[in-house]
């Protein structure tokens, strides 16, 4: 079957507002910024975004969220958006903050069909006793708190229950898919980018380069076509370096 279609804009046409969004990338590295500006051009709101961070203030998912199109985030790192703290602080966003690690294995065992798993990450923190702000009010104080957390053992240690997670749709970013879906990631770039895929139950994948169907290695592919849905082309000049860090110039003698 061929998922190739003609644009960013006709590939998220049927999200709608509310939808639950599972979102590739980390930090800026291999998120899926033609879809989410063709996304932001829409007038979708009330979005239930799962995703690492929520990019920076002005571009990658920091667009939709700038715009006031995003309700609720569920994330691991938030650090480097000044206007995602002001809505959160403000009683504007909806924030469930997650240890990375289970965030990816929430996502991996969603796409997988496990409802929950158990994990000692967040034992003997806020994670298990409940108590960490998801939402403030508009006077400062906590109007929704998380909840606490399930707690076995097993072999004499504490675990955490987690529930997975599936989401409306998934968006993700490939450097090459085949018609059919199966996709290749490049190095770091593969992140977040597979386990967002398999938790969508319609993926999105913007691919840098698109080939006919038997032209990938099957032993190189990353992500089976299985679970992609459509495939747009991707941008390939649309990325940005978060922090870029030099050397000093060499001093001349």
């Amino acid at each position: 079957m061929d998922k190739v279609v003609d644009s960013a804009a006709v590939a998220v046409a049927d999200i709608p507002d509310g939808a639950t969004l599972a979102v590739g990338g980390f930090g800026l590295c291999g998120i899926p910024s033609t879809l989410i500006a063709a996304l932001t051009r829409t007038e979708r709101s009330g979005l239930r975004v799962v995703s690492n961070n929520c990019g920076v203030d002005d571009w990658g998912l920091g667009l939709l969220l700038a715009a006031g199109r995003i309700a609720r985030m569920t994330s691991s790192y938030v650090g480097e958006n000044k206007e995602f703290a002001r809505q959160y602080l403000s009683g504007e966003l909806e924030v469930e903050l997650t240890p990375q690690g289970t965030l990816a294995e929430r996502l991996r065992a969603g796409g997988s069909g496990i409802p929950a798993f158990f994990t000692p990450a967040g034992v003997g923190t806020q994670v298990e006793e409940g108590g960490l702000p998801w939402r403030y009010a508009a006077d400062g104080s906590v109007a929704v708190a998380s909840p606490p957390k399930e707690v076995r053992e097993f072999a004499g240690r504490r675990y955490l229950m987690e529930e997975s997670i599936t989401a409306d749709f998934a968006l993700v970013r490939a450097e090459v898919a085949d018609r059919h879906g199966n996709c290749v990631f490049h190095s770091a770039a593969r992140n977040f980018n597979p386990l967002a895929a398999m938790a969508g139950r319609t993926t999105l994948v913007e691919a840098e380069r698109i080939v006919e169907a038997g032209e990938l290695d099957p032993d190189a592919v990353h992500l089976p076509g299985v679970y992609v849905d459509r495939i747009v082309a991707a941008d390939p000049t649309d990325k940005r370096v978060e922090r870029r860090t030099v050397r000093p110039a060499a001093q001349e003698v």
